[in-house]
């Protein structure tokens, strides 16, 4: 398994290209817009450049790492050689299904579909293909390049020698994969989303402000970053999608998103990709949050 094609060049899509481009793997990036394209290579060359002169990898690495890089804006041409495709789009269902059925038509019958969701149905998105055993979830953490998780979601259908490549190949990254069963939000965000949530209704009730929140957890709980700060971290919009899922799912009220989550969304205040979530985010405060990721 040499050859991989990662779908989609956002902030997911570009960390996992970089780190299988940086392990000496040869990377096809793909988006429908060549500007998300040289945006997304942009990232990496700047985060390579963090990384060398944190004296984390050389520049030799860095070089021969954009070098396994090629970008395209077609699918079909960037999954003919493919030996794994990893979908890492929008966290949308019928975005993600259209897109793997035209998987499952162009790449290789030989291919290893993997999607990159942090919570929607492996089971679903691998009956839109004529290769469910071949279909399986691979969800990094953000920041890719730095983070060490890889949460590897078995579908009903995914066969156990898919999984064990999967398993093998996350190792090769120098990831830490822990092998997972299908259900919504899997691990990581069945767990976490619901505490996201909590802070949020914390601060709808009037309990506290952001700032004391995300103190209380801090300082009290020993989390990095307050809990209302991280879901602007990972996007409002993709917390509020999430929990929508494991809503529709369980049928469980615990799960139901806050309504001030709904209407901080609706009014596109997404966090910090947008500029504005719980906090404020100027470009030169976007740019120290990043730089901080890579210490």
């Amino acid at each position: 398994m040499k050859n991989i094609t990662v779908i989609g060049a956002g902030t997911m899509g570009n960390g996992i290209a970089h780190v299988f481009a940086q392990n000496n793997y040869i990377v096809n990036l793909v988006d429908i817009s060549q500007d998300a394209l040289d945006l997304g290579l942009a990232t990496i060359t700047k985060n390579l450049d963090r990384l060398v002169s944190k004296d984390i990898i050389t520049e030799a690495t860095k070089i021969s790492t954009l070098n396994n890089l090629t970008t395209f804006t077609s699918i079909s041409e960037g999954v003919k050689n493919a030996d794994l495709v990893i979908e890492a789009a929008t966290e949308n269902v019928d975005l993600k299904l259209k897109i793997f059925k035209q998987l499952d038509a162009e790449a290789p019958s030989k291919t290893i579909l993997a999607t990159n969701t942090s919570s929607i149905s492996i089971t679903k998105i691998a009956a839109v293909t004529n290769r469910p055993d071949k279909v399986i979830g691979m969800h990094f953490m953000n920041p890719v390049p730095i983070m060490k998780l890889v949460e590897i979601i078995r579908g009903y259908n995914t066969s156990n020698e898919v999984t064990k490549t999967i398993m093998k190949l996350s190792e090769s990254l120098k990831k830490v994969p822990v092998e997972v069963n299908d259900y919504p939000g899997f691990v990581a965000n069945r767990i976490l989303m619901p505490m996201l949530n909590e802070a949020i209704e914390t601060l709808y009730n009037g309990v506290a402000g952001v700032y004391e929140i995300d103190t209380v957890m801090k300082l009290g709980m020993a989390h990095p970053m307050g809990p209302l700060q991280l879901s602007d971290f990972i996007g409002l919009d993709v917390c509020l999608s999430i929990l929508n899922v494991m809503y529709d799912g369980f049928k469980n009220p615990k799960y139901a998103p806050c309504p001030l989550l709904v209407n901080m969304v609706q009014a596109g205040k997404l966090g910090i990709k947008s500029g504005e979530g719980f906090y404020d985010y100027s470009e030169s405060r976007k740019a120290e949050i990043i730089s901080q990721q890579f210490k």
